[in-house]
């Protein structure tokens, strides 16, 4: 099961949620098998912190970094004694990567997204592919808890090929579950975050932006097909609008976590909301049984939806 964890907006809470369904059910599974992963050679659930801009969740995790990858995407090499500047490249680049400028091609690195349309165009045969560094993928773990995240090399712009990378590198197990924390708003990172996930928790805040942007996140859970629900971070503070948008709009909320000063000075210092308020532990719990269940239950990506009680679980 692939459960990804997003909000609509940054600073809602997203990575505080997904460390505690993580920690919660890793700390679940060590109680019950005193230590011991069911997933042989390794831990029974897997997180994947796909915040390449500013990833953060090991701040929380704390994860013993084990091994290290390139996150690398193909560029175009244009052999100057092969080519004859015909500008097929140029035309066939959707992002202006190409340019032909004093019977000379034109590069611009920065702006290529790999996908080979040059190479394959070219009717000279002149171009070649290399591969340019955008980040790094890294693996290890954080006590029970398999680890892995992408990081984005500072100035670049293309997350989208990190995520993809970190995904495919960092294949799940057979059995084992997939936490993916996304990076915030909606954009290409985050649909690429999003794709192929079973559910998706969508966390936000009781106010005007978040509303405005968790409406958002909803339109693109529907684009993709894939069932979600909310969880309202900071209950108490704003006004009714995320209720009343969620109860029009047939959305479960989930779970409530009240605006408190204890838990964002326990945030703040870097403890978890576990390490804040133990009764989370088994709230988190309870929603990741309740998400399984609904999924089994429908035998497909159809959830049926409620509201839950204040600061508990459907």
């Amino acid at each position: 099961m692939r459960i990804a964890v997003a909000s609509g907006k940054g600073g809602t809470g997203k990575t505080t949620v997904a460390v505690s369904v993580a920690r919660s059910l890793a700390e679940e599974e060590s109680a019950f098998h005193s230590g011991q992963s069911r997933t042989p050679g390794g831990s029974s659930l897997l997180f994947l912190d796909c915040d390449v801009e500013a990833p953060d969740a090991h701040l929380f995790l704390d994860p013993v970094i084990e091994e290290r990858v390139p996150a690398t995407v193909q560029i175009p090499v244009i052999d100057p004694d092969m080519c004859t500047a015909c500008g097929d490249c140029a035309e066939a680049c959707q992002f202006s990567a190409l340019a032909v400028l004093g019977g000379e091609v034109l590069f611009l690195p920065e702006l290529c997204h790999g996908c080979g349309s040059c190479t394959l165009i070219c009717p000279e045969k002149a171009i070649t592919e290399a591969p340019r560094e955008l980040g790094i993928l890294e693996s290890g773990r954080a006590g029970g808890i398999s680890f892995a995240r992408g990081i984005l090399n500072v100035g670049e712009a293309l997350a989208v090929p990190v995520i993809r990378q970190l995904k495919e590198w960092a294949r799940p197990a057979d059995g084992q579950t997939t936490i993916l924390d996304a990076p915030p708003g909606t954009s290409c990172p985050t649909v690429e975050t999003l794709s192929g996930s079973d559910y998706v928790l969508l966390v936000t805040e009781p106010t005007p932006f978040g509303l405005h942007d968790l409406a958002l996140a909803v339109d693109v859970l529907r684009e993709l097909g894939v069932p979600g629900g909310v969880i309202i971070n900071r209950d108490g503070i704003g006004d009714e609008g995320v209720e009343e948008y969620c109860a029009a709009e047939s959305l479960p909320v989930l779970l409530r976590i009240p605006f408190e000063r204890e838990i964002a000075e326990g945030i703040a210092q870097g403890r978890t909301l576990l390490d804040v308020r133990p009764v989370y532990r088994e709230r988190f719990r309870a929603l990741f049984q309740m998400i399984s269940g609904r999924l089994i239950g429908a035998g497909s990506h159809e959830v049926e939806t409620e509201a839950s009680p204040r600061g508990g679980v459907t």
